[in-house]
C-alpha cells in the first residue's frame, strides 16, 4: 500500500488536507466517482478520517460538487510544462506502488507531490 503524505512526500511537513484539496482542485476529469476521486486522494494519505476531511474541506471551497456518489472537480489542470517535473532517481509510484526510474512531481502550491511513473501520472491528473 502506499504510505501517507505525512511519512513519504517530498514535503514531510506538509498538510495532507491542503494537499488533497489542491490536487483534487487540478483534476481535469469532468467527473469522477467518489471510488475514483479517493483513490487519488490515497496518493496523498490512507487514513480514512483524512480522506472524509480532504473531501469535505474540497466540497466547502468549491473545489469540488459531490451528489449521489458523483465527484465534480471546478476544472483545473497542471501544466505539464512547468507543474509537472521529472526527477531522475529509485522512487515507488506513490499511486501503484512500481518501482520507477523517472518519477513525475507535482508541483503543488502546499507541497511537491509524487513520485509518479507516466502512467499513473496521467491517470491521477485526469490525462488519461
Amino acid at each position: 500500500m502506499v504510505e501517507d503524505a505525512e511519512a513519504g512526500d517530498a514535503d514531510a511537513d506538509a498538510d495532507p488536507v491542503e494537499v488533497g484539496v489542491e490536487l483534487l482542485s487540478k483534476l481535469e476529469h469532468p467527473e469522477l466517482t467518489v471510488a475514483e476521486a479517493v483513490d487519488r486522494i490515497e496518493t496523498v494519505t490512507t487514513h480514512p478520517a483524512t480522506t472524509r476531511e480532504i473531501l469535505d474541506a474540497a466540497e466547502k471551497r468549491g473545489v469540488i460538487e459531490r451528489e449521489d456518489g458523483v465527484v465534480r472537480p471546478s476544472g483545473g489542470y497542471l501544466s505539464f510544462q512547468s507543474e509537472i517535473v521529472t526527477k531522475e532517481g529509485e522512487f515507488s509510484c506513490r499511486r501503484c506502488g512500481a518501482s520507477i526510474s523517472t518519477g513525475y512531481f507535482m508541483k503543488l502550491d502546499a507541497a511537491e507531490h509524487g513520485a509518479f511513473g507516466p502512467e499513473c501520472i496521467r491517470k491521477v491528473t485526469g490525462r488519461d
